[in-house]
Formats: C-alpha cells, sequence, structure tokens
C-alpha cells in the first residue's frame, strides 16, 4: 500500500471512560499491525454542545463542522456505539442527519458496538448498519458487539471479542487493500491525530464533500 489510510474512529459515546472506546481502542491495535492507518478520534461527548443545540448544519460551531468535515474527508470509518433499552444515543443518530449524505458513498465503515448485556448483540445489524445503509456507505460484513461482562477494570478482557475482532481485522484488510482509492500513488501529505486539529491541518476532501449540503430540516 502505497501511503497512509486516512481513518476517523468514532466513538458514539457520551460517557467518559468509555466502554465503546475501548472497544475501538482494540479493534484499531489489530488494525493498525496490518495497515498504514493515519488515525484521528472523535469522541462524540465533546461535540454535545456544539451538535445538540443546533439543527442546521449551516449554525454549527467551526468545532462541529471540522468534526463533519473529518469525517466526510476519511478513506474509512471505524464506527462504535453503546446501546441502552434497546437503541443507540439519539445525538449520535443526530450527527449523522448533519453529514453530507455523497460525501460518504462508498466508504468502507467497520461497525461495533457495546451493550450492558447479550440482549443486545443484534444491534449493530437492526439499527446501526441500516443507518449505515443509507449513506449508500461500504459497511464491512463482520462488526464486533461486546458487552458489560466482557471488560475488566475498562479493558477489553474476552477471548471470544478478542477471536470476533481478529475475524473483522482479516476481513477489513482484504477490502481496504483491494480499493483503488487508498492503493493509488500520491504525493500528499495529511498528518492528523486529534478532533481539536486547526483547518489547515485538515486533510483534502473529496469532490463530494466540497459541495454545499442541503440543509438540514426535521419534518
Amino acid at each position: 500500500m502505497s501511503r497512509s489510510i486516512r481513518t476517523v474512529i468514532l466513538n458514539g459515546s457520551l460517557a467518559r471512560p468509555s466502554k465503546t472506546r475501548g472497544l475501538l481502542d482494540a479493534i484499531h491495535a489489530q488494525l493498525h499491525t496490518q495497515l498504514p492507518l493515519e488515525t484521528v478520534h472523535i469522541d462524540l461527548v465533546d461535540l454535545v454542545r456544539d451538535i445538540g443545540a443546533h439543527l442546521w448544519r449551516d449554525k454549527l460551531p467551526a468545532t462541529a463542522l471540522h468534526a463533519l468535515q473529518t469525517i466526510e474527508g476519511a478513506d474509512f470509518l471505524i464506527l462504535g456505539s453503546p446501546v441502552f433499552r434497546g437503541s443507540m444515543p439519539g445525538l449520535f443518530k443526530h450527527l449523522f442527519d448533519l453529514i453530507d449524505s455523497p460525501a460518504m458513498l462508498g466508504k468502507p465503515v467497520l461497525l461495533a458496538a457495546t451493550g450492558g448485556s447479550q440482549r443486545h448483540a443484534l444491534v449493530i445489524e437492526h439499527q446501526i448498519r441500516p443507518l449505515l445503509a443509507f449513506f449508500q456507505t461500504l459497511t464491512l460484513p463482520v462488526g464486533v458487539y461486546a458487552s458489560e461482562e466482557d471488560f475488566q477494570d475498562g479493558k477489553l478482557q474476552s477471548e471470544a471479542v478478542t477471536a470476533r475482532i481478529q475475524l473483522a481485522v482479516k476481513t477489513t484488510v482484504s477490502v481496504l487493500q483491494a480499493q483503488p482509492v487508498l492503493v493509488q500513488q500520491t504525493n500528499e501529505s495529511s498528518r492528523f491525530s486529534k478532533i481539536d486539529l486547526l483547518p489547515q491541518n485538515t486533510f483534502q476532501l473529496n469532490e463530494s464533500a466540497r459541495q454545499k449540503p442541503e440543509a438540514f430540516r426535521l419534518e
């Protein structure tokens, strides 16, 4: 592979510390041993005020808009959400209400979720995957779910979940290595590691992300 894969890890948890973040970190650690990932972490808890108080993208403060543009400009997303009482957080869904749909077309996305028990184990398939399907992303076939009992002191300890991560990584590596946009030669430099990056460090957005999105309305 000729260049780093611009990767965004999106943590949909509203808590800190976060088991969802722990699961995403475990996935990223294994992927990073096999792929040249250049990674930004976006934690929804850091955007509660900026996103929660606005219904329209053109009213967002700079920090929230930069987060959306970072997601839209990524080559690859690793996305995780907690589930409570059968559903993902409403603010997590609202973030996607503000996303520019054309910028997500064909983007590979690895899905993960956490919950209090195995009762929520299918949340990836009946909620998160359909949401990403609306945006016509390329959701990877193997998702990773972990429950409360899979963690100890905030760190993933389950051998079964670790094995699931290994399977997800194997599938992801095969898909990303087959993506022409990720293997083309390039001389571009785009180092980034934090959500509070200055605008000049934001990587080049694709053509569709430069287009002004339609204003979001609740109808």
